[in-house]
């Protein structure tokens, strides 16, 4: 953290960013090398990674670097479905630009600082915290993680579809069910809590 401190800030990073300057990869380092240096060299090929097209997406989205990181961290906590992230991604890309609070249920997890809940209930939805996305509106400040190059890249690349609303499939596939409004979804959500009660998941 001290290395981060010292070298990021320069580069406009606050400590709730931090994330946002690294993307995960095979990196060789000599054993000598200062974790200063270390710091340095993953943000240099993070700004790399960030080269003139994709900022120029992501401006045309109305979004930093950081905040599309921001974005794909929470994608990539919501799904691990390498096909389904672009969808998702344009789901809260709408719902921010509706001025719809983005009711990020990973968001809600890094609140309570426990990402093995399998169930949100009305106690976490209630913590007071700058990341409870049903308690704010926009961006958390900062990712919940440090996203992969691809699920940027599915931020910045995502389909244009109307879906504000998702839940998570009933047949515990790891997809989602997605909805343009809200009746659907509460469908949805229906037959997803049945299926939790079902399995005596609490």
């Amino acid at each position: 953290m001290e290395a981060c401190d010292e070298v990021l800030p320069d580069s406009g990073f606050t400590r709730a960013t931090y994330p946002a300057a690294f993307i995960p990869d095979s990196y060789e380092f000599y054993w000598s090398a200062s974790p200063r240096n270390i710091v340095r060299r993953l943000l240099d090929y993070r700004n790399r990674f960030w080269d003139k097209s994709r900022r120029s997406k992501a401006a045309r989205l109305g979004l930093t670097p950081a905040e599309v990181a921001t974005i794909a961290s929470i994608v990539e906590e919501e799904t691990a479905k390498t096909d389904e992230k672009p969808k998702v991604a344009r789901l809260y890309l709408n719902r921010l630009q509706k001025g719809i609070k983005l009711q990020a249920d990973p968001t809600v997890k890094f609140a309570s600082g426990d990402f093995s809940l399998r169930r949100i209930t009305g106690k976490h939805l209630a913590i007071e915290s700058p990341y409870n996305t049903y308690k704010i509106s926009g961006l958390p400040p900062g990712p919940i993680r440090v996203p992969a190059s691809s699920t940027l890249d599915a931020v910045l690349n995502a389909p244009n579809h109307n879906y504000i609303y998702m839940c998570a499939k009933e047949d515990f596939s790891g997809y989602h069910n997605f909805a343009s409004d809200y009746a659907t979804h509460q469908a949805n959500a229906r037959r997803y809590q049945a299926e939790l009660n079902r399995r005596g998941i609490r």
